[in-house]
């Protein structure tokens, strides 16, 4: 166990004390923070909050219904109303840039609905909204208040399983956005990770550091430490990147009051530990053995995308797996290895999925990892000696089965 340990301490430290290491930690939640903080500045420089005034012929506002909004966003900024007696007065305020629009409300316009709306550019859609609402309290004013505000606010409508023991929240966009992020982030740690495994197999092999290392730790003992080590060297990435997250979806609360309501489903967050783990030690053991058996790096590399490839496979099929989480093929992809960890966490996350297919997953996903662990240890040993010459994976198994 103690050799085991030295592997791992070995494996860990060699990368994480690397420059290439930090840069690829930092480089991701830094490219997809600057990508949204622009987007984010251009939307918000894009916002005007010029006042807009309105011309009402039909005598039907009332100033004193404008409410400012709550819960606003720092994209939803109040915009004033202000009332014009004649259209006038309100076209001399639109050229002086006092307004950026204004409405106008004909007389008959309980019975026509008919208004208009002058600008000299189009109004983003917070004017419409704003407005809309102002002019639903006044229409809305002789009904009870209670009845008038969940006329303008509209229902917050919770989709529940008819087993009574899942629920999604029209709201909760975490439901939608965490299974996505949480596959992506699987795919890019299995390829670093593993990337980081299948190049330190392949040039200790090439440079002849296995002969010296094989006599005193065995093959198993190798191949264990250095799937731990690297594992976790992976998690330590996911780690520092769910920190940036957690601080980026805490600002992005702050900055959108109205998803503070938003939760993050236990269940789902269990699934997705209890999946990503073996199947993490299994997709490395893979390339490990895979490394063991080849010639050289170049060639390690081509014939790893057999491995990362079909873990990719769900996103294909996003659609499928959202609007039909329970049909067959979808049922197939969450069991099938490959392709479990990213697919049982989305059917998770859109439906309750029956106890047994995802202990089968997981049951499935750890006796892999074991038999990849024990199969790459194999693989060392069959060929960590054949410089220039390649180890077939039949007789690897021939070998490995006698």
């Amino acid at each position: 166990m103690n050799k085991i340990w030295l592997v791992i301490k070995h494996e860990y430290l060699r990368h994480v004390g690397k420059k290439r290491f930090i840069l690829a930690v930092l480089s991701l939640p830094f490219f997809i923070f600057v990508i949204i903080g622009v987007g984010m500045l251009t939307a918000f420089i894009s916002i005007d909050n010029t006042p807009v005034g309105y011309v009402d012929h039909s005598g039907i506002l009332d100033q004193s219904k404008q409410i400012v909004e709550k819960n606003t966003s720092i994209f939803d900024k109040p915009i004033e109303l202000l009332p014009f007696s004649d259209e006038k007065v309100a076209e001399v305020a639109l050229k002086n840039g006092e307004i950026q629009a204004y409405y106008v409300l004909n007389e008959k316009y309980l019975e026509t609905g008919e208004g208009k709306l002058i600008a000299n550019e189009a109004p983003g859609g917070e004017v419409s909204s704003q407005f809309s609402k102002f002019l639903k309290r006044n229409l809305l004013s002789t009904i009870d208040p209670l009845i008038s505000e969940r006329i303008i606010e509209g229902a917050n409508i919770e989709i529940r399983a008819s087993d009574d023991e899942r629920t999604v929240s029209n709201d909760n966009f975490f439901v939608v956005v965490l299974p996505f992020l949480a596959g992506f982030l699987f795919l890019i740690a299995v390829n670093i990770s593993g990337g980081y495994l299948l190049q330190a197999v392949v040039e200790e092999k090439e440079n002849r550091t296995m002969e010296i290392v094989v006599t005193s730790v065995s093959p198993t003992q190798l191949m264990t430490g250095k799937v731990i080590g690297n594992l976790s060297v992976g998690l330590t990435q996911l780690i520092i990147w769910i920190l940036f997250g957690v601080i980026g979806v805490g600002f992005v609360m702050n900055s959108f009051p109205n998803l503070r309501s938003a939760q993050i489903d236990a269940d789902f967050l269990l699934i997705v530990v209890m999946t990503f783990i073996p199947a993490f030690v299994m997709v490395s053991a893979m390339m490990a053995a895979l490394g063991a058996t080849t010639t050289d790096l170049k060639e390690a590399q081509q014939v790893s995308g057999l491995f990362t490839l079909p873990i990719a496979i769900p996103f294909w099929f996003i659609g499928l797996l959202m609007e039909n989480p329970n049909s067959p093929f979808s049922i197939f992809l969450s069991i099938f290895p490959f392709t479990a960890p990213i697919s049982l966490p989305l059917r998770v996350a859109f439906s309750n999925v029956p106890f047994w297919q995802s202990s089968l997953t997981i049951a499935l996903l750890v006796v892999l990892a074991i038999f990849s662990l024990w199969l790459a240890g194999r693989a060392f040993r069959l060929g960590m000696l054949r410089y220039g010459k390649r180890l077939s994976l039949k007789e690897l198994f021939r070998k490995s089965l006698i």
